[in-house]
């Protein structure tokens, strides 16, 4: 890598003063409090005038009778409530006395357990065993799902029958899983993680020797797992699907996404180590999860617990089964979280190249060769859009250095779904991920580039069923592009750099002068002691039949189930309720706006200004010279077969079309000539060989691309084959005027063949 430099506050490029910079900062502030005051205005105003229009006038007995039911329906429902939660933590002890397994809709089976490797780690390769009615197709290549370790167990990829793993059993691809159990091997690392999700990727291609290689899906924290499997094996891995993945952790939006700011205030990574020394040695994840659960305070105090009472008859069932999940909390060694901390949260090294796995060995992103899918959400606030996507223009500044390195990746944006929805979502599963399930037979085809995918809705097919139809549409676009999901042009990440800096001389401070002392006071047995009274496995063994009080309610409720008095959702007590509810969710929501700001307003106090008095690190310019495998595909535009001569003639007319591709085009084009071209009887690997060179050619030397033509294609056999391939497509697809223009070059091109080549006029012109 080359070196860095820093620069002086006062040079020619100086960044603002520091009386700008808390002006500035101030400013913002005041704009997110008023905007807190207002929506809290609004809020609750909305209530009010909901509440006002439901009233009606009623006679005496119709208010007797309303108030009667409504208080024999609250009372039902507050025993139903209780009931459900006691019901919830059974679910928790059983679970944990059960040793926690995955949390999985379909039945599966351990093919190899890391636990026994030369360096082992706690992790496990499942198979997915395909369900009654549902047959995988073993020439299509194998799914490998990796979940995230991120607090909670294994599972989330296949939590429901539509879900990730649903959509590929569906599409016939064997499906594996990769899970972990829930205490660490003593000593394990991230390094030794890395190293036995790459020996499963090997094992699963060893089992599955198709002509596609495994592909990975990585969910949030598994995503950059994905990432980390890929760069360090990039000859076993197939194509990445990167969902919700904090790959590029400083990036971010003022005013929504507050969990980038976590690290700053908390002073860097420390409060991990001393998380770690106080579990003697072992982080509990339920410290993640309580990050997640501090981020909309007012789901977590009131919204899901009042979605539970409000729908007491039919809401227990999916409350039972998302808290089975959410309530298990596993561990990591302390080494693992300080290099999860250290690297990605406070360091953002993954995509600077600094994200090492052992001592001067880095992931290098780059060295990832196969195609990559990312998947955001805008609503995601775990996760926003920026971190998903801003490590591509990191990794190649330029869509031509992304291009230079043969690099496809498509990035698909949801509207509205929240972190967990892109994972657990049925309605996700069925559109986005069935589509992503879709394109992935096709994706090896596309030249290098940065895509953006959309996926349309389509009339439905009354002989099919009248089921919902969906089109991928992939719309080529710039590096520069990404600049679109940003508010400040990313310098709102400058401060994060000093963030670094001060979190490198707190976790020093504090591995030379308190862990001595906490690690030798803090046995491993306390530690676990402490993790039995954390406030969120109290809630779930103490609300359980180990409590006498809960238990005794199990015939009072099922006598109000069997008994079921309903109130009127018209009437003003049902009315009153809505109106209390929203105004107790309008309060907490202004208590997290403001809290927000002031987390926001303190973090970019204290560290802009950090920031414009310390040295600024430069990053090294791009490259902007050509890769030798670029250099060489041009140097060797003459040589190639009659394989390399289609997909040459098909680049050159789609580089004079539509910067957009459809996935049903796609389709249309291997039907009509996908055999004769040859790309299908090679391994995909291959395939995506033939077109990254090709498209090479074609990007930088369009003219000499189509001039040597003739070259790769030197009989006349093969010249007819080709221009039947080129006649076929034109007049099957609509193609513009000039991509039509470039029949006829293609015609006096190949028309005849060369002096001395043998005509073959006789031979038997190959079918379409």
């Amino acid at each position: 890598m080359a070196e860095t430099r820093t620069t002086r506050p006062d040079a020619a490029a100086a960044p603002p003063s520091l009386f700008a910079v808390q002006a500035r900062v101030a400013e913002l502030y005041r704009e997110r409090c008023a905007k807190a005051f207002q929506d809290c205005c609004e809020a609750t105003l909305a209530a009010n005038r909901a509440w006002t229009e439901a009233l009606k006038p009623v006679t005496p007995a119709q208010g007797f009778g309303d108030a009667v039911t409504y208080w024999a329906d609250f009372a039902q429902r507050s025993l139903l409530f209780w009931d459900t939660l006691r019901r919830r933590g059974n679910d928790w002890l059983a679970h944990e006395a059960a040793g926690k397994p995955p949390l999985l809709a379909f039945p599966w089976e351990i093919v190899a357990d890391a636990r026994g490797f030369a360096r082992p780690a706690n992790y496990a390769l499942a198979r997915i065993l395909a369900p009654d009615g549902v047959a995988t197709d073993p020439d299509k290549r194998p799914y490998v799902i990796i979940d995230p370790r991120a607090g909670h167990g294994p599972g989330i990829g296949g939590f429901k029958p539509d879900s990730e793993v649903g959509v590929a059993l569906r599409a016939g691809h064997p499906v594996y899983v990769v899970i972990f159990f829930p205490e660490p091997v003593p000593g394990q690392t991230l390094a030794d993680v890395a190293q036995a999700e790459a020996a499963f990727l090997r094992l699963v291609g060893e089992r599955h020797p198709t002509r596609g290689r495994p592909v990975i899906v990585g969910n949030c924290q598994g995503g950059w797992a994905a990432m980390l499997v890929g760069a360090l094996d990039p000859e076993q891995a197939g194509p990445l699907v990167i969902n919700g993945a904090p790959m590029s952790y400083w990036a971010g939006n003022d005013a929504e996404n507050p969990m980038r700011y976590a690290g700053g205030l908390l002073g860097g990574s420390w409060p991990a180590l001393l998380a770690s020394d106080l579990g003697g040695g072992v982080f509990d994840g339920a410290h993640l999860v309580e990050n997640f659960e501090s981020l909309n305070p007012a789901n977590t105090n009131f919204g899901k617990a009042y979605g539970l009472f409000s729908k007491i008859d039919t809401e227990p069932a999916r409350f039972l089964e998302f808290e089975r999940w959410w309530g298990g909390y596993f561990l990591m060694n302390r080494e693992e979280i300080r290099w999860i901390v250290d690297t990605l949260f406070v360091g953002n090294r993954l995509a600077a190249g600094r994200a090492e796995w052992a001592e001067g060995k880095a992931f290098d992103l780059r060295a990832i060769r196969s195609p990559i899918i990312l998947f955001a959400s805008l609503g995601d606030n775990i996760t926003p859009p920026q971190q998903a996507f801003n490590w591509v223009a990191d990794l190649y500044p330029t869509t031509a250095d992304l291009k230079a390195n043969g690099q496809v990746i498509v990035g698909l944006m949801h509207e509205s779904v929240g972190h967990l929805g892109i994972f657990v979502s049925g309605n996700v599963a069925r559109r986005e991920h069935a589509q992503i399930v879709d394109l992935l037979d096709y994706i090896e085809h596309l030249p290098p580039g940065l895509y953006g995918m959309t996926v349309e809705d389509m009339p439905q097919d009354a002989e099919a069923g009248g089921g919902p139809r969906y089109d991928v549409v992939l719309r080529e676009l710039e590096v520069e592009d990404l600049q679109r999901l940003q508010k400040y042009a990313r310098k709102d990440e400058v401060p994060f750099e000093a963030v670094r800096r001060v979190s490198d001389l707190n976790a020093a401070a504090y591995e030379t002068f308190v862990h001595p002392v906490v690690s030798a006071w803090v046995p491993r047995e306390a530690g676990a002691a402490l993790r039995a009274l954390h406030p969120l496995r109290v809630r779930r063994w103490a609300l359980s039949d180990l409590n006498p009080a809960l238990s005794a309610l199990t015939p009072w409720a099922d006598l109000a189930r069997a008994h079921r008095v309903h109130r009127d959702e018209a009437g003003l007590w049902a009315a009153a309720e809505r109106r209390s509810a929203a105004g107790i969710t309008a309060a907490w929501d202004f208590y997290r706006q403001m809290r927000d700001a002031s987390a926001e307003n303190l973090f970019y106090a204290t560290y802009a200004s950090l920031s414009v008095v310390l040295p600024r690190v430069e990053a090294p310019a791009a490259a902007t010279e050509g890769t030798p495998a670029l250099r060489e595909a041009v140097a060797r535009i003459a040589e190639g077969d009659f394989t390399d001569a289609a997909v040459r003639a098909c680049l050159l007319m789609a580089r004079l079309g539509p910067k957009e591709r459809r996935l049903s085009t796609l389709k249309r084009i291997r039907e009509l000539v996908g055999r004769d071209v040859g790309l299908l009887a090679m391994s995909a690997s291959d395939a995506a060989r033939v077109v990254r060179r090709q498209a090479a050619v074609v990007e930088h030397a369009p003219d000499a691309a189509m001039a040597s033509l003739p070259d790769l294609v030197r009989t006349a056999e093969e010249r007819r084959r080709l221009l039947d391939v080129v006649d076929r497509l034109a007049n099957r697809l609509g193609l513009g005027p000039e991509q039509r223009a470039l029949l006829p070059r293609f015609r006096d091109l190949l028309g005849l063949a060369p002096a001395g080549v043998p005509s073959d006029a006789a031979a038997p012109r190959k079918a379409g």
